[in-house]
């Protein structure tokens, strides 16, 4: 498992005084392959964000892997992160890349909320 590492945390950079993350915010880029088109891992993915409080977007790749970009307070992305090594039931994850991002990279789904994108 190829994993890109980095503990690029921003503190206020593009954050609001009321985002609820106490204006530390981590912005992550994933890249997964493996077995993860076609066992609903956009929408667990989407669900697992969303009680974590992180927004963001998922999307399929045309190649057969899924793309997310997560945002939230640092320990959530980071326990995200975690979860997506293993991915919902019946998906396996042969390989998880991840890059520090800024908050530009939410700019496909939106700031608020965590959504599905459509697969590019």
């Amino acid at each position: 498992m190829t994993t890109g590492t980095g503990s690029a945390t921003m503190s206020g950079q593009g954050a609001s005084d009321g985002d609820g993350w106490g204006g530390a915010v981590r912005v992550v880029h994933l890249t997964l392959r493996g077995r993860v088109q076609g066992v609903g891992y956009r929408a667990w993915c989407a669900h697992e964000a969303r009680v974590r409080g992180l927004s963001g977007w998922v999307r399929n790749r045309a190649g057969g892997a899924v793309e997310a970009v997560l945002c939230g307070a640092p320990g959530a992305v980071d326990a995200m992160v975690a979860a997506c090594r293993a991915g919902p039931p019946g998906a396996r994850v042969d390989d998880l890349l991840l890059h520090e991002a800024s908050e530009a990279a939410l700019a496909a789904g939106g700031r608020e909320g965590f959504v599905v994108l459509p697969t590019v």
